[in-house]
């Protein structure tokens, strides 16, 4: 069976409580903290997922590493922990897949910072400025942006038909999940996920194809 793309909106964050829009890169909640955790617990699919790809914002990089604590390889955890696999998922983080607006809280942290916060992850590839909302970046592009994520991902599932685990778990953002799914009526929950095919239109353009109608979410 060809490879799905699980879609998942990040946990609750502290700017999704107090509105402080102005709050640089929030991170999660004690409740989001608990609906990630809720997340690794229910979601159906976690045999199947061999990589993980990320938005590099905090509150997607938590999501991630509590959602996929089980799925992730050990490397990304601290000895000791009792956390990741041996053999375990990559984890990609893209800068592609942040979320679509300018303000503070959409706006990623410098390398520098994420490094410290996340000493086990591998930011090397996120190239300087990524976090500046410019070019493919900018909030008037991001139809483009979610065009080129959507390529990727066909091409991250085609890198993984011939292993076991063949399917791709992507971690974004509410409204930027509007555009790469291609639905503006998507409005998943916190911590929610829906899975998808890849498929192309008949302009020969990738797109999502989703596999079933009911939106999923932690309960």
């Amino acid at each position: 069976m060809a490879g799905r793309i699980h879609v998942v909106r990040h946990a609750e964050s502290v700017h999704n409580t107090d509105h402080d829009f102005s709050r640089l890169d929030p991170e999660l909640t004690a409740l989001g903290r608990q609906q990630a955790d809720d997340f690794r617990r229910i979601f159906p699919s976690s045999d199947e997922v061999g990589l993980i790809v990320t938005s590099p914002l905090r509150r997607t990089i938590e999501t991630t590493l509590l959602a996929f604590a089980d799925v992730l390889d050990k490397r990304y955890f601290e000895v000791g922990s009792g956390k990741g696999v041996d053999g375990g998922a990559q984890l990609v983080l893209d800068p592609g897949l942040q979320e679509r607006s300018s303000l503070p809280c959409d706006t990623g942290s410098d390398q520098v910072v994420l490094e410290k916060i996340f000493p086990n992850l591998d930011f090397s590839g996120l190239h300087a400025g990524w976090q500046l909302k410019g070019g493919l970046y900018a909030p008037d592009a991001v139809d483009d942006r979610a065009s080129s994520v959507r390529r990727s991902l066909a091409d991250r599932l085609v890198a993984l038909q011939d292993r076991n685990r063949r399917d791709v778990a992507v971690v974004t953002h509410g409204v930027f999940m509007k555009h790469l799914s291609g639905d503006p009526e998507i409005d998943l929950p916190k911590a929610g996920w829906r899975s998808y095919t890849i498929k192309r239109n008949e302009g020969g353009s990738v797109v999502l194809a989703p596999i079933a109608e009911k939106n999923s979410e932690v309960a």
